[in-house]
């Protein structure tokens, strides 16, 4: 992902300051901050386990951060008071990916017309390569939560991991006489890359914490 990024920043006209890699993992906050000063803004996807420190580090530089990063939804609340206590900027998403942003809002207006029809029982699928850690997914979990304004149980929800799967979900309403089935399938994690870009150029001179839909929600108006 940090090679996608930096490609996707070059061919968006910006300039590749640093990279701090995975060797880094031992170095503290104020270490990283030290790294990031002088830039207009930073863009993360690492391990969950370093998502507090990296946003801290990010706010100590006075940098805004871009946090691509699954699987420290636990830790949400935490890095929100962070940045605002601090005055700082974030934009974070389960999935960075325009489409995927695109593919929420077409599933959240089909929970609301099957969620009418009693017949109809919800479900979620989702499947990755065998490399990713966190599950079900941010993504998954974010099609719940869109789903969850018309369900008022969880809706059902399955993970995979296996070989190279590239990263697909499935949303269906299954009935005794049919089923319909949404699908969103990434060829590629380009996407992710050019929505973090894109999500970067966004927040610079802004402050607070924002989810990527927003940023969705200001651009499809």
């Amino acid at each position: 992902m940090g090679r996608l990024v930096a490609d996707e920043a070059r061919k968006a006209g910006d300039e590749i300051g640093n990279v701090i890699t995975g060797g880094h993992l031992a170095l503290n906050a104020t270490q990283i901050a030290e790294k990031l000063g002088g830039h207009d803004v930073v863009i993360d996807f690492s391990v969950g386990e370093a998502v507090l420190r990296n946003i801290e580090a990010a706010v100590k530089a006075g940098v805004p951060i871009v946090e691509g990063t699954t699987g420290w939804k636990a830790h949400e609340a935490e890095a929100r008071r962070i940045v605002e206590e601090n005055n700082g900027a974030l934009v974070y998403g389960a999935n960075f990916s325009i489409g995927v942003n695109v593919f929420y809002r077409v599933v959240k207006q089909a929970a609301s017309l099957f969620a009418s029809i009693a017949a109809y029982s919800p479900f979620i699928e989702e499947a990755h390569h065998n490399r990713k850690r966190d599950a079900p997914s941010g993504t998954a979990l974010r099609l719940r939560e869109y789903m969850a304004d018309y369900y008022q149980a969880d809706v059902p929800t399955s993970s995979t991991r296996a070989g190279h799967i590239p990263g697909t979900h499935r949303v269906g309403f299954d009935s005794e006489a049919d089923q319909i089935l949404l699908t969103h399938m990434a060829r590629s994690r380009q996407g992710f890359a050019s929505g973090a870009v894109f999500a970067a150029h966004w927040i610079v001179g802004k402050t607070g914490v924002f989810e990527f839909g927003q940023v969705m929600d200001e651009v499809l108006k």
